[in-house]
């Protein structure tokens, strides 16, 4: 199978976003149905509910954005466009990243980024300045591919619930 451009969809953000949580580029299926992590065995809504205590997994795709909006939470790629011949992160190649630094930039509540594998992280984090005040996490892959136990990825991704804790 010949390499094929893909893009990113838009960023699902807010001026009061609190926690950004940063994929690489969204798989065959979820450009298909042009949704964020669509393929039934990635974890990735499962994983995020259960870490910010929301039904994600249960709900139907927009529901489950408009709870993001909700609890103030944000996603987008790093990656604008790359070209790739499967849904896998190790296929990716020749890749535009996103301007991270900019976005961050319209977020003023901003606490923390959590990129959503190793290919995100290490291409995100290139993108980057030094963040003040913001918490900077790599998070094991929600993707089927990253066979580590679904235990073992929820405990690394509890962490996200921290950004959304309300500051007195």
């Amino acid at each position: 199978m010949p390499a094929v451009r893909h893009a990113s969809f838009a960023p699902h953000v807010y001026p009061d976003t609190r926690l950004l949580i940063l994929g690489s580029l969204p798989g065959v299926r979820s450009l298909a149905e042009q949704r964020y992590y669509a393929h039934p065995t990635n974890q990735f809504w499962r994983l995020l509910g259960e870490a910010i205590d929301r039904p994600l997994a249960a709900m139907d795709y927009d529901d489950r954005l408009a709870a993001l909006r909700a609890a103030k939470v944000g996603l987008w790629d790093v990656i604008r466009t790359a070209e790739r011949r499967s849904s896998s992160d190790s296929e990716i190649r020749e890749v535009e990243a996103q301007d991270l630094a900019v976005l961050t930039l319209t977020l003023p509540d901003l606490r923390m980024i959590a990129f959503n594998g190793g290919k995100a992280a290490a291409i995100g984090r290139r993108q980057l300045p030094g963040l003040e005040g913001i918490e900077v996490v790599d998070l094991p892959s929600s993707s089927a591919a990253n066979t580590g136990s679904y235990a073992g990825k929820l405990a690394a991704w509890r962490v996200l619930g921290q950004a959304l804790v309300e500051i007195d």
